[in-house]
């Protein structure tokens, strides 16, 4: 199982070892930045579950850096803490204000930033959970709103090809005439499956189909 990612954003090289030293030591993979403008760029290519910002930083500090973080939508359910030595109501009004998730006054104490940490995840977890059964919902209403959009006019379209078929067999005749109605039944029947697939789907699923292009796979 592979463990929970989280990045720490410290400008102090001592601090910043610390916190690597301790969350390495229980179990967890860690990534860190030394400001602002870079956790951003790693951000681009990591996906942490929480992030550990100083408030004060140069280049981009924790709060600046937590304000950019959460207008990203896919990066608005990872868990912020910033960690401060301002105490006052009216940091963590600012704080909160820009989108940080918890605050932590220093000095820290390990037991408690463990905590914190481990409270921050259950509730990454919990979001990522409620998104992708949204994100299944939705697909499921989609695809059944496509199914019935389709049936209808293909119950015309059968009915249609039905009476041409019936007419058209007193007057025509030979195998080019019966190939080509098979292939339009055995197209039919796929489309009936197809409608069928999309208005029962129960369990969506993305996958890969070509040049990086994804589909919702069906049946």
């Amino acid at each position: 199982m592979a463990s929970d990612k989280i990045l720490i954003v410290e400008d102090e090289k001592d601090t910043r070892f610390i916190l690597e030293k301790l969350l390495t030591k229980n179990d967890y993979e860690v990534v860190s930045a030394s400001n602002g403008a870079e956790a951003l760029e790693i951000l681009k290519t990591t996906a942490p579950k929480v992030i550990l910002a100083d408030w004060t930083m140069p280049i981009m500090d924790g709060i600046e850096l937590c304000n950019e973080v959460k207008k990203i939508d896919a990066f608005k359910i990872i868990y912020f803490i910033i960690l401060t030595a301002r105490a006052s109501l009216k940091d963590r009004v600012t704080g909160l204000d820009v989108g940080a998730d918890d605050f932590l006054i220093k000095p820290i104490e390990n037991q408690e930033l463990l905590a914190r940490i481990r409270s921050g995840i259950r509730i990454h977890n919990l979001q990522n959970e409620i998104k992708q059964i949204e994100h299944s919902k939705a697909l499921i209403e989609m695809a059944t709103a496509i199914g019935h959009n389709f049936n209808n006019p293909l119950s015309s379209l059968v009915l249609s090809i039905k009476n041409i078929e019936d007419e058209l067999k007193g007057k025509s005749s030979g195998k080019q005439f019966n190939d080509d109605f098979q292939i339009i039944e055995q197209s039919l029947e796929r489309i009936k499956t197809l409608v069928k697939d999309l208005t029962n789907l129960q369990n969506p699923e993305i996958i890969n189909y070509s040049s990086g292009n994804k589909m919702l796979k069906i049946g």
